[in-house]
């Protein structure tokens, strides 16, 4: 099983739905993730990142429900914020 396999099957095992979103407020401007999207970037990295995020993702279940939800939203963070520091760049 891939890395991005095994972290859709252990959000389908914690009954978290894939396309449920994370928002954020960016300049004003409401702007939505969907878990699925953040895992699908994230696998796009290297395979040693990919086990990082997995290994991260499993350690964050073990802190609780809530832990899953900071998880994904400090995950979507990071990449809107490599985004945006990519178009100042630009």
């Amino acid at each position: 099983m891939t890395p991005q396999q095994e972290c859709m099957e252990i959000l389908k095992q914690e009954g978290i739905n894939p396309a449920s979103t994370v928002d954020y407020e960016i300049n004003g401007e409401e702007t939505s993730l969907t878990l699925e999207y953040i895992i699908d970037t994230y696998m796009l990295a290297s395979e040693e990142s990919q086990l990082v995020f997995l290994t991260a993702m499993k350690k964050s279940l073990e802190a609780n429900t809530i832990g899953i939800e900071k998880f994904f939203e400090g995950m979507g963070q990071l990449l809107l914020m490599s985004h945006l520091s990519e178009k100042f760049e630009s």
